[in-house]
């Protein structure tokens, strides 16, 4: 889509936040109107409005994307929408650890007890490691109260934990981003372990190193846009 507009603004209205572009309300891809919760969601996404060019290019306007996501496909459903990121809550990334070299087990302890150490503390749970691929069982009482933080939160809060969880692989991690407890940055330090690890010992490749780029964009740009859902 080429740019057709030259006035970008964020109004608020009696229900949320509108984005207008030369006065007429902005719209997802559904035709729904995009209503935004908070001011700062409103002026981010205006700001990405603003910066286009000739050519809408989507990739660059990841808070428009997340928000579009939260109305076209979380709302008509929340639970439905949620339930596949409650469910990592019985395979989280961070109580599957390598059984070797040894510098790489001690990088995951490193990193991952303290995601599972903040978890602990926070939701009064406790988790079940192992060492490889093989499932093991998360005591149920776990799953349940993690899955419990999933299924409450609201359309937009789950737009964002999406990529979060998915990209990562740890609902731990997600939900630390979620609640504050976490920050982006160390929770992708911890996420993107094994694959920056591969690549220090076996040097990396360009498809590898442009993968891995784009996961932490779309990861640090989904913690963005729940810093914004805090007005």
């Amino acid at each position: 889509m080429k740019r057709f507009w030259k006035a970008v603004a964020a109004t608020p209205s009696d229900s949320g936040w509108t984005i207008l572009l030369d006065g007429k309300p902005l719209r997802t891809p559904a035709r729904a109107l995009l209503l935004l919760p908070t001011q700062h969601l409103a002026g981010a996404i205006a700001a990405e409005w603003l910066a286009v060019g000739e050519v809408v290019v989507p990739r660059a306007m990841p808070m428009t994307g997340l928000a579009n996501a939260a109305i076209d496909h979380v709302l008509p459903d929340p639970a439905a929408f949620a339930r596949p990121l409650a469910k990592y809550a019985e395979a989280d990334l961070a109580c599957y650890r390598a059984q070797g070299p040894r510098a790489l087990v001690e990088r995951q302890e490193l990193d991952w007890d303290g995601l599972l150490a903040w978890a602990r503390r926070r939701f009064d749970v406790d988790f079940t490691n192992t060492s490889g691929l093989a499932h093991v069982a998360q005591p149920p009482e776990t799953v349940e109260r993690l899955a419990h933080e999933v299924m409450q939160l609201g359309p937009f809060e789950l737009a964002a934990l999406s990529p979060l969880v998915t990209i990562g692989g740890s609902l731990v991690a997600a939900l630390g981003v979620l609640d504050g407890g976490i920050s982006a940055g160390r929770a992708w330090v911890a996420v993107s372990l094994d694959e920056r690890w591969q690549i220090e010992r076996w040097g990396a490749d360009a498809e590898a190193e442009q993968a891995l780029a784009g996961r932490h964009r779309d990861f640090m740009a989904a913690a963005q846009f729940l810093e914004f859902l805090g007005d």
